[in-house]
């Protein structure tokens, strides 16, 4: 059994009609290269990154800002309406087209409007096709006493997505009836606008000052010119639909109505691997699981993960963590197969990289941790699917990583023959996932042992000792069981007494410990393989509850310490110096609930504080979860709007906590 249908997240004019609240409430649609379309619920851009199409030239990066926003008028019964919203510089909105929106919902995972104007209904759909970097704008007239005139007209640029336009630039504009192209120069990639049974004015003129309010808020900045091509007029009878097309295509003519039943066949695939008893927020975080799995090169060779949007690229560390959520909690095995052999290509020195850049230029290794994740992805796709190909390509790979961390490898990463502890970390570099620095400041270093990181390495030793019975492999069985054994046994260093509670690091570079009450200790109870007994796992656990637990995620440090800040604004500098000490991270609220389960034993229980998240899901990026929050209340979604480990994790923690009331209700049954 699986879910066929989702109910819609809706919202009503008490939410788009209001400026405030529409325009903080956000969609995402993306297309499986790495593009996508973004904007807010009130139709205003307020970020730089919002448009209708945000195209990946060389995907999964090198992406181009090409159509901003659509402005929608309309004609009825001898009034004119505008639909669109903007806001310019000096704080004025024009027009307000959100006081005509009666109700938004994300629809099987498609946005959709709809605007009331005397007695009309006039509805708007925003999609995109899968491996096309083409975005569609429908418009259905729902409901009407005569005709409608419906005149579209984009606002265009062509732009890095990180950047602004200012001023004005040559565009060659070649208009047909109901099709234009725009090139922004030479080299620039073409792109084409248009829409059927529709006539095209060529009516090209610039637009000035447009304000993107969430730049603002960043301390970045703020304002954008935009250029607009012409104007498409169409006529709509009731019943009737027309479709815009913003594409890179050659050929930008496509059906619509196919397209979109393509939309939804997708979606409806998506959900087959969820349980029938989930709740319907898990079937959404099922779809927006999707958007974040991605193909790496023009050619199609391998697939990966966007870390967040709607800024990240992919990240070795984030894909790791967010894989098994995204892929194997769905059944989609053979896909995590597929990134798990893209990533080991890309091995070096017994690391993995830890973010490849946006254009050109050799990957980064700046990580510790990504390469253990690295581990735990691979054994969850073994035992999920069992794979002997894949074990046998990858075994070699895992055991190289051991051998490499044993005798030393970059920053400092190397065991500690005294203890059996994995040591990283040098000045001046983060390898952590604490990872903010600005400038020459790194604001949590971690140098020395950070407790995550060998409860990482610990894992990554059972799961390849494991792997080398399989693959019978009695000389990498010996040297895994004899680091575990010492790891294991190395690993009590990390217990405070004083607080019964784990160390953060110890052995830093001063030979002391670092005591800072963090989240970090809680992967010592999630993780398979624990050195903790059960009393310390409860300890470790109720002082992560009472300190860092919100309704969210956890916070990244106590507010007990004077370190502590609680909301996460202003520059990059404020920002960053946020990023780590207290900001709630929603991703963490994953494996809280698995470490209670393991501590405890209550699978419905620990399922109870994943539930919070339902109510997100309307609330930030719509049907999906942020990167972050404010540590204070009322914790305030920051960061990106829609991130790959906060998705995945809650996702993955909840259906493997069902999985477990199941059996228990199984064993119940058969006693």
């Amino acid at each position: 059994m699986s879910i066929n249908y989702l109910e819609p997240i809706s919202m009503g004019r008490e939410v788009t009609g209001d400026w405030r609240l529409a325009s903080s409430r956000e969609w995402l649609i993306t297309n499986g290269l790495g593009s996508f379309a973004a904007g807010t619920v009130a139709g205003a851009n307020t970020r730089r990154y919002h448009g209708l199409l945000v195209a990946s030239l060389s995907p999964p990066v090198d992406r181009v800002l090409m159509v901003a926003a659509l402005d929608v008028a309309i004609e009825y019964l001898g009034y004119r309406y505008e639909l669109q919203s903007h806001e310019y510089a000096d704080g004025t909105i024009h027009p307000k087209g959100f006081l005509h929106i009666e109700s938004f919902a994300l629809d099987m995972g498609v946005p959709t409007w709809r605007y009331a104007v005397a007695d009309a209904i006039l509805e708007k759909k925003v999609f995109m096709t899968h491996g096309k970097n083409t975005t569609y704008v429908a418009l259905r007239l729902v409901r009407a006493s005569d005709r409608m005139r419906v005149t579209l007209r984009p606002m265009c640029t062509y732009r890095d997505y990180h950047h602004q336009t200012r001023g004005t630039r040559e565009y060659q504009v070649v208009g047909g009836e109901s099709t234009v192209s725009i090139q922004a120069g030479p080299g620039a990639a073409p792109y084409y606008l248009s829409i059927d049974a529709a006539l095209f004015d060529p009516s090209s003129d610039w637009y000035w000052n447009f304000r993107h309010a969430a730049e603002a808020e960043r301390g970045l900045d703020d304002q954008e010119d935009l250029f607009s091509p012409g104007v498409f007029t169409a006529e709509l009878q009731t019943g009737e639909s027309r479709y815009l097309v913003a594409t890179t295509e050659s050929d930008p003519q496509s059906a619509g109505d196919s397209a979109l039943a393509g939309v939804i066949r997708r979606a409806r695939g998506l959900l087959q691997s969820v349980p029938d008893a989930a709740p319907s927020w898990i079937g959404q975080l099922a779809l927006a699981a999707d958007q974040f799995i991605v193909t790496r090169g023009r050619d199609d060779t391998g697939s990966t993960v966007i870390a967040g949007y709607p800024w990240f690229t992919d990240w070795g560390r984030d894909t790791m963590i967010a894989l098994p959520g995204l892929t194997s909690t769905l059944g989609r095995h053979d896909l995590a197969a597929a990134i798990l052999r893209t990533f080991a290509r890309h091995v070096d020195r017994g690391m993995l990289p830890n973010r490849f850049p946006d254009h050109s230029g050799a990957a980064e290794y700046n990580t510790v941790d990504a390469t253990l994740w690295f581990f735990e992805a691979i054994a969850d796709c073994l035992h999920g699917q069992r794979n002997a190909s894949l074990m046998g390509e990858l075994y070699p790979v895992l055991l190289d990583i051991i051998r490499a961390h044993v005798a030393g490898t970059r920053y400092g990463i190397v065991v500690d023959t005294a203890d059996g502890l994995l040591r990283a970390g040098e000045p001046g570099v983060q390898l952590t996932w604490m990872d903010a620095k600005v400038g020459d400041w790194v604001v949590t270093p971690r140098i020395g042992k950070p407790v995550e990181i060998n409860a990482l390495w610990l894992n990554a030793l059972n799961i390849t000792l494991t792997l080398a019975g399989k693959v019978k492999d009695r000389a990498g069985q010996s040297l895994c069981r004899d680091l575990l054994r010492q790891g294991t046994d190395g690993f009590s260093r990390f217990w405070n007494q004083s607080q019964s509670c784990l160390y953060d690091v110890i052995d830093t570079p001063d030979g002391g410990v670092d005591a800072s009450l963090r989240p970090n200790q809680l992967f010592a109870v999630s993780l398979p393989y624990s050195a903790l007994d059960r009393v310390q796992m409860r300890s470790v656990v109720d002082l992560c509850a009472h300190e860092l637990l919100t309704s969210y995620g956890l916070r990244s440090l106590a507010p007990s310490d004077p370190h502590y800040v609680g909301h996460y604004g202003g520059d990059p500098r404020a920002r960053d110096g946020a990023y780590h000490q207290g900001t709630v991270w929603n991703w963490l609220l994953g494996p809280f609930s698995l470490a209670h389960y393991r501590a405890y034993g209550d699978a419905r229980l620990a399922q109870s504080f994943l539930e919070p998240l339902a109510q997100h899901l309307a609330n930030g990026c719509i049907g999906s979860v942020s990167e972050i929050m404010d540590g204070d209340s009322p914790f305030m979604a920051r960061g990106c709007f829609a991130q790959a480990w906060s998705v995945a994790e809650a996702l993955r923690a909840w259906v493997t906590l069902d999985h477990a009331t199941q059996n228990s209700r199984s064993e119940r049954i058969s006693a």
